[in-house]
């Protein structure tokens, strides 16, 4: 059973750029498509590390990372915004609800597993 990671994004072709990349290095990839879906993956099951997308219809990121902190079991699981919006403003907003890092889309995937690797729970 390798480590696994919720990657939330309403792009099902981001989901799978990221997910082969993550599978291919060895880890459990399970999807949520935005996140009021991916809370409904939060469900006791340990989880290593969070992606999640910033724009997203339902519930858009940053009010997906604010969730998720006030959950017992997932309050401490570090998460990675993966998203096209590289102001500082987004990016202070996302850091000051608990996201751990930004990762700026178009990314590469090899990117991407540099900073999950940094990020991902023991």
């Amino acid at each position: 059973m390798g480590k696994a990671i919720l990657i939330v994004d309403d792009s099902a072709s981001v989901r799978q750029v990221v997910s082969i990349a993550l599978k291919g290095a060895g880890y459990d990839v399970i999807e949520g498509c935005d996140g009021k879906d991916a809370l409904t993956k939060l469900n006791g099951q340990k989880i290593h590390l969070i992606i999640s997308d910033v724009n997203m219809p339902n519930m858009d990121g940053i009010t997906f990372v604010k969730e998720v902190k006030k959950l017992p079991n997932y309050k401490f699981t570090p998460i990675i915004m993966l998203t096209t919006e590289s102001q500082e403003g987004k990016k202070q907003e996302g850091q000051a609800a608990g996201a751990k890092a930004w990762v700026v889309k178009p990314f590469q995937p090899a990117q991407m597993l540099t900073a999950v690797a940094k990020l991902i729970l023991p």
